[in-house]
């Protein structure tokens, strides 16, 4: 497939939502496997909607999720976005043909005139559209009435046959015209509406492929007869399945976060992050869940995307980014390990020991932020609680041999190493017969209150001597 070009068009109305990097992230690797162009367009026509710095947050996100675009109006020496609010003057030239072509009119129907109107159809148990009344104004007081009166343009909808959507990830999508409204094209303001705007930019850009979220479906069947009655080639439509709660209403803030700002935040990955939504709708053939972006952008299809609705599954993401925490390089995840702890007040006395830490709770944390919580084990001075699972495992008597015997062993040496520690554990094993799980869960439980976690290495390293004998005193006495 040759010449592919695609956009991302967000609108900047605040957060960037999963549901739109999702957008960004399909349309940027179906261009980077076609060796296409991926063009990033801002959609700000709608000024009551549109909040401060919105776009600068979108451009941070692309940034620090690795989808870079490729063309745009340049702006010292780098590109910037396409701003439909600074191509007003194009979109007039293209309604001003649509009007004089006798496919689009004004309309001059006040507010409430409007709101009534829909009230009535409702009753009436009608689909609300417009009913046509300026349709056919026309001659002078049509010229008249444009000078003076507040108006709209709305596009003119043939009143008869269907207009069919042939969607790559549904098939074809037929609509009937009588149902189809009236769509205003360009608002009393002299903005554009999105209908309008995006068509008209989609065919100057060159766009190819038109992949959006399935809320768009319904609104292609005016899209379509715009580029029709503009004599343009339509481009393919591929309409994204909707994202889903547990509970498979539509994904919303209701039920958690939907902000993508939201999750850099709890410290997710943005590698973790663009596999899991990466899998929100499309899947390569096979069990694979793990994929690099190099391997997302050679395995991605259009053809693979489903139609049902993906549910957002946060206790998946929280495991794919667990395990993307643990194939970073060392030196990549003490750098954030050690940031994220010192935003969090964390800090053992010095950096070697903040470095442990990490480095110690690194394989039982699914997020950065998980390392607060973590922790807490090696800086609290107060008695360890304990876990019932751990507990259970400190009570036999036969456990309280082996925190005697270490007691004993420990107080022998004078600093705690690892070469020491294996060396007084080899003597416990000897003086109380016991091996394996019969020794390591009493040791782990007693030290660290868990039957899991921590490698114990790790632990008895940060711990030193005072700190381990400590907390075997407390578990003898338990």
């Amino acid at each position: 497939m040759s010449n592919v070009r695609v956009r991302f068009a967000p609108s900047p109305t605040g957060f960037v939502h999963v549901g739109s990097l999702r957008t960004a992230l399909y349309n940027y690797l179906f261009a980077r496997h076609h060796g296409g162009k991926f063009v990033l367009r801002v959609e700000d026509t709608d000024r009551a909607r549109y909040t401060e710095g919105a776009v600068e947050n979108l451009l941070e996100t692309l940034e620090w999720s690795g989808l870079s675009y490729d063309e745009g109006p340049e702006n010292d020496g780098d590109f910037s976005p396409y701003y439909q609010s600074q191509r007003l003057n194009i979109y007039h030239e293209y309604i001003e043909k649509l009007i004089s072509n006798n496919f689009a009119y004004p309309c001059f129907c006040s507010k409430e005139r409007l709101e009534k109107m829909r009230e009535e159809q409702i009753g009436k148990k009608l689909t609300p559209k417009y009913d046509g009344h300026c349709r056919y104004i026309s001659g002078d007081e049509l010229i008249k009435r444009r000078k003076s009166e507040d108006h709209v343009i709305r596009l003119k909808i043939p009143p008869e046959g269907i207009t069919k959507v042939s969607d790559i990830i549904r098939g074809e999508v037929q609509f009937q015209n009588e149902m189809i409204d009236d769509q205003v094209l360009l608002k009393s303001d002299g903005f554009p509406t999105y209908h309008l705007a995006n068509v008209v930019d989609d065919h100057l850009m060159g766009i190819t492929h038109v992949i959006r979220g399935e809320e768009w479906l319904i609104s292609t069947p005016k899209h379509i007869i715009l580029y029709e009655y503009f004599g343009w080639p339509i481009p393919r439509f591929a309409h994204l399945p909707l994202l889903l709660n547990p509970d498979r209403s539509k994904l919303s803030k209701r039920q958690g976060d939907v902000a993508v700002e939201d999750y850099r935040k709890k410290g997710y990955l943005p590698e973790a992050l663009l596999n899991f939504v990466a899998l929100l709708g499309w899947n390569r053939g096979d069990d694979e869940e793990i994929f690099s972006l190099e391997e997302l952008i050679a395995d991605f299809s259009l053809e693979r995307v489903n139609k049902s609705g993906a549910v957002f599954n946060i206790e998946k993401l929280n495991w794919m980014n667990g395990i993307y925490i643990r194939k970073l390089p060392e030196e990549k995840y003490l750098l954030i390990a050690l940031e994220t702890m010192k935003n969090n007040g964390i800090d053992a006395g010095n950096t070697r020991k903040n470095e442990q830490i990490a480095l110690a709770v690194r394989n039982n944390i699914e997020t950065f932020n998980d390392i607060k919580e973590r922790s807490e084990l090696f800086l609290g001075d107060g008695p360890l609680h304990y876990s019932e699972n751990a507990l259970e495992w400190i009570k036999p008597d036969s456990s309280k041999k082996v925190f005697t015997s270490m007691l004993t062993e420990i107080e022998k040496i004078p600093e705690i190493t690892l070469e020491a520690f294996k060396s007084v554990m080899g003597n416990v094993q000897k003086e109380t017969g016991l091996k394996g799980k019969e020794i390591w869960m009493p040791v782990r439980s007693a030290l660290t209150g868990l039957t899991e976690g921590p490698e114990l290495p790790q632990v008895i390293q940060i711990f030193g001597k005072d700190k381990i004998l400590r907390l075997l005193e407390q578990a003898i006495r338990v």
